[in-house]
């Protein structure tokens, strides 16, 4: 497949042209003309780079990748070596942030309640989703399963006078500071990838159980059906490169 062709399937499969973002979403780096494997993950980085090439592969596609607004333009260090190595192999690189976050079919929010069995209700945010469980769930068991779905140790601080969960509202990443909306609305958790120093507070003022699973974590399974819907959809070959970050 032609490497801008690519780039024009997915824009308009994930609606970004209309998303205002914090980074260029699409084609980042120009490689080679026409593709056939692709190299999938969360966040680019020298590992990643470094398995595309062994796996001769002619581009990669990242949720994280590069040129974010607060970022520096120097290209020196860590950047200057991964950009050599994709320009010197001529990989195209592909990045795709918030459209693949908040995707009504392949998004990050939405695999998340698919994975915990959450009935989607609305949204509190666009960021933002809120739902329920068909019924209550004992905290003990939410955590048990969060931590093997997502392969984390989830960080929680529980409501006290609270042992069961109903209703709850998610946001993939670093969306520890939606706690504040949720906590507007009457549910009785919140699940995001982050934790701040203030969330502590927020969730024992409010009472509602707050859990942290991890940013990486909570943000693998966008990255991954998109992979699975070009490996279904085109006459690609996509492998997702899961390389485990604990943040």
């Amino acid at each position: 497949m032609n490497n801008y062709e690519l780039e024009k399937i997915i824009n308009n499969k994930l609606n970004s042209k209309k998303i205002h973002d914090y980074i260029p979403n699409g084609l980042q780096i120009e490689g080679k003309n026409n593709i056939k494997k692709i190299i999938t993950g969360v966040s680019i980085c020298q590992k990643l780079i470094d398995i595309a090439i062994q796996k001769q592969a002619e581009a990669i596609i990242v949720h994280h990748g590069f040129f974010w607004k607060n970022e520096s333009n120097r290209i020196i260090k860590n950047k200057k070596n991964r950009l050599k190595s994709i320009l010197s192999h001529e990989i195209n690189l592909y990045n795709w942030h918030l459209p693949l976050d908040i995707h009504d079919q392949l998004g990050n929010n939405v695999q998340i309640a698919k994975k915990l069995g959450i009935n989607i209700l609305g949204k509190i945010t666009d960021l933002v989703l809120w739902g329920n469980f068909s019924h209550k769930i004992p905290v003990s068991t939410f955590i048990q399963k969060v931590n093997t779905i997502f392969n984390h140790e989830v960080m929680c601080f529980k409501n006290p006078d609270n042992n069961f969960i109903k209703n709850i509202a998610w946001c993939s990443g670093r969306g520890q500071k939606y706690i504040k909306y949720a906590c507007n609305f009457s549910l009785d958790a919140f699940l995001t990838g982050e934790a701040s120093e203030d969330t502590m507070h927020y969730s024992y003022e409010n009472k509602i159980h707050f859990f942290s699973a991890g940013h990486y974590c909570t943000e693998r399974f966008g990255i991954q059906k998109l992979g699975d819907w070009l490996n279904k959809n085109y006459n690609l070959n996509v492998e997702f490169i899961d390389i485990y970050n604990p943040i």
